[in-house]
């Protein structure tokens, strides 16, 4: 299996991941106030959207990589 087909294998898998789920979330840890020896630490939950153009786009060019492979 040669690197073209492996790319495509995943521009596909991660495009249908962001067809089913529309994104992801992360939790970021911060620190909201340090006074002397005592720290209060802030986790706040961010999430970023994957735009249904992005996700179609990339299942598209995988595929057009998994052909272009094969050749």
């Amino acid at each position: 299996m040669n690197a073209t087909k492996l790319i495509g294998i995943i521009l596909i898998a991660g495009g249908c991941l962001g067809l089913a789920y529309g994104g992801f979330s992360y939790t970021k840890e911060t620190t909201g106030v340090k006074l002397g020896p005592l720290e209060l630490k802030v986790q706040e939950k961010e999430r970023i959207n994957v735009p249904l153009v992005v996700s179609a786009g990339a299942i598209v060019l995988g595929v057009f990589l998994l052909v272009v492979g094969r050749k």
